[in-house]
């Protein structure tokens, strides 16, 4: 599998960076249903937003900004302690409609892409599997991509991302509530995986209850704490999130 590299960006920042500075692996999809006019938008200076990787629905993979440059991808962004993630991260583009258009599964050679691009990047620099994110992780109250389709749990197989090691078993906690010491614990574990977000403003933390639902339980995306939630975010946490 090769990359191509006809068809470049010119929005990125001039000033390079170096390999060390790239910590962070940001998921995209494009919201776009032509895949032409998204690779045009990622291109043209006046929309200011470009990636570093474009992956088309029948898995050609598009390198449209050196890694060296700090590609805008990632917008108002936060995760952990780490502000405006462009800067230490690779954004990958992948074609699909997104949920504004007809959302829909992303193809079988996308995903092989995915892997094969990804699994790259994480050796040539060093980048820890809990830091394969999505723009949904990072910005959860402006964006829902790349969406409870993308195969987070597949992916986790390969060490692109994390996952939690819960079974079909632990269905029976869905929709069973908790109480509030219990969501008080869960908004604990929510910022200790990464997630920024001010729980003391209710709309700011359904936001990001529904970016952690969208990533890790897929099943259902409500901003509803259950014990399902509590569970999944617990066992994270017990992991390591290496």
């Amino acid at each position: 599998m090769n990359i191509n590299k006809l068809f470049y960006s010119i929005n990125f920042d001039k000033n390079p960076r170096t390999p060390k500075n790239i910590n962070y692996l940001i998921f995209h999809y494009t919201g776009m249903v032509s895949e032409k006019k998204a690779l045009k938008r990622l291109a043209n200076k006046n929309s200011k937003v470009s990636c570093h990787y474009f992956i088309k629905k029948d898995g050609t993979i598009i390198n449209m900004v050196p890694d060296k440059f700090i590609a805008w991808h990632a917008g108002k962004s936060c995760w952990k302690n780490h502000k405006n993630l462009n800067n230490k991260a690779i954004g990958i583009e992948i074609q699909n409609s997104g949920h504004f258009h007809k959302y829909e599964d992303f193809s079988i050679k996308q995903i092989k892409s995915i892997v094969y691009l990804t699994k790259y990047l994480k050796e040539k620099y060093n980048i820890k599997s809990k830091n394969f994110l999505g723009h949904s992780d990072i910005a959860p109250n402006r964006k829902k991509d790349p969406g409870e389709k993308f195969p987070w749990q597949y992916l986790s197989k390969y060490k692109i991302g994390i996952w939690h090691d819960l079974t079909i078993k632990n269905r029976k906690l869905r929709n069973i509530g908790v109480l509030d010491k219990e969501k008080n614990l869960f908004n604990l574990y929510l910022r200790k995986i990464g997630y920024c977000f001010k729980i003391n403003q209710s709309k700011d933390s359904n936001y990001a209850i529904k970016a952690f639902q969208r990533r890790f339980r897929p099943q259902k995306i409500n901003g509803k704490i259950d014990k399902e939630c509590l569970e999944i975010a617990k066992n994270l946490i017990k992991r390591g999130l290496n």
